[in-house]
C-alpha cells in the first residue's frame, strides 16, 4: 500500500507545483546594498519576474561575512518562495576560512543556477616599475617581502585572489588588509600600497585615468573594457582562474520541479539584451546555468579556493 500513498501524495503536491509561484519571491543578498551582488540579483529578478508572474522581492541581509543570511536561508521553508544569492565568499572560501558554520553549504542548500561572473584584475600604483604581470613577479622576486597590496579585509575575494596568484607566480608580496574597497584604494591611490585586486567597477576609472596600471586580467579571456592586457593565465600561469561569481540556490529539499523552474527561468533571463547590457558596464559575463553545473562549478571553485585558504594560512578575523 506504500506505492498507493506515495502516488496519493504526488497526485496533491503536483498541482501546487505546476502553479508555482502563487504569491511573491524572496531572493536574499546576503551583503549591504549597492554591491555587485545586488546589481546582479536585481536585473536578473527583473527579468526572471516578468516570466514567472509573481515579483521577486530582493532583501539585503548583510553580517558575518553572509554567514547570516546563510543560516536564515538554510532554515527556511523549502517551499521555492525564499532563495539567496550563493558566492565565491559564502560557498567556497567560508567553509574552508572558518572553523565552524551553524550550516553546511553542500548539504542545506541546493545550486538552482550561476547568474554571473565579474572578473577580478591585478593592479598597481602607476609609480611601480612593472607594465605587465611578468615584469611585477620578476620584480616581487627582486624584492622579497618588500613590496605590498591592499585588500577590502581579511578573507576578502581581492585577498583570495592575490594569495591564489602568490602561490602560483611563488613571489612574497605582503597582505595590507583594509576595511572595505574605499579605503584600500585611497592608500592605493596615494601610493602607500603598491598593489591590489577587485572586481573591474571600482578599479577601472582610475585605470583609465593613468593612475593606476592593470597588470592582469584574473579570467581565462581578456575582457573587452581592457583588451590590451593578459590574462594571468596566459601570462605563464595556465589554468589560473579568479572570479567574484554570483548565483541563485535553494534551501535544501527545495522541489525539484520548482528547482528547475527557477532555473530555466534565470537562464533565459541571462539572455535577455537588459541583462547583456547592464553586465557589459562591469565587464560582467551572464551565464545562466542548470542546477547540476552550477553544483559542478561549486565543487571545482572549492577545490580551488579550500587549498589556497590552507595554503595561505588564511582565518576569519
Amino acid at each position: 500500500m506504500r506505492w498507493l500513498a506515495a502516488i496519493l501524495a504526488l497526485a496533491v503536491l503536483a498541482p501546487a507545483h505546476a502553479q508555482y509561484p502563487t504569491k511573491p519571491i524572496r531572493l536574499v543578498v546576503p551583503f549591504a546594498p549597492g554591491g555587485s551582488s545586488s546589481i546582479v540579483a536585481r536585473v536578473v529578478a527583473a527579468e526572471m519576474s516578468k516570466e514567472l508572474g509573481q515579483q521577486i522581492i530582493i532583501d539585503n541581509k548583510p553580517g558575518g561575512g553572509g554567514n547570516v543570511a546563510m543560516l536564515e536561508v538554510a532554515r527556511a521553508e523549502p517551499d521555492g518562495y525564499t532563495l539567496i544569492i550563493g558566492h565565491i565568499g559564502t560557498l567556497a572560501v567560508n567553509p574552508y576560512m572558518f572553523a565552524k558554520l551553524p550550516f553546511d553549504v553542500d548539504k542545506d542548500f541546493v545550486p538552482v543556477s550561476l547568474l554571473a561572473k565579474v572578473p577580478n584584475i591585478f593592479v598597481v600604483n602607476a609609480s611601480v616599475p612593472a607594465k605587465d604581470l611578468k615584469e611585477f613577479v620578476a620584480l616581487a622576486r627582486a624584492k622579497p617581502g618588500q613590496l605590498n597590496y591592499g585588500s577590502a579585509g581579511n578573507g576578502s575575494a581581492g585577498h583570495l585572489a592575490f594569495e591564489y596568484l602568490k602561490l602560483v607566480a611563488n613571489i612574497d608580496v605582503a597582505h595590507v588588509p583594509y576595511k572595505g574597497t574605499g579605503p584600500q584604494l585611497t592608500d592605493l591611490l596615494g601610493g602607500r600600497t603598491d598593489a591590489s585586486s577587485a572586481g573591474t567597477p571600482p578599479l577601472l576609472p582610475h585605470v583609465k585615468s593613468g593612475k593606476l596600471r592593470a597588470i592582469a586580467v584574473g579570467l581565462p579571456l581578456r575582457i573587452p573594457s581592457l583588451p590590451e592586457v593578459g590574462t594571468v593565465a596566459e601570462q605563464g600561469y595556465p589554468g589560473f582562474e579568479t572570479s567574484q561569481w554570483y548565483g541563485i540556490i535553494a534551501p535544501a529539499k527545495t522541489p525539484e520541479a520548482i528547482v528547475m523552474r527557477l532555473a530555466a527561468e534565470a537562464a533565459k533571463a541571462a539572455k535577455t539584451p537588459a541583462v547583456a547590457e547592464r553586465f557589459a558596464a562591469d565587464d560582467a559575463i551572464a551565464v545562466g546555468s542548470t542546477p547540476a553545473e552550477f553544483a559542478a562549478f561549486i565543487k571545482q571553485e572549492q577545490a580551488r579556493w579550500s587549498e589556497v585558504v590552507r595554503k595561505a594560512g588564511v582565518k576569519a578575523d
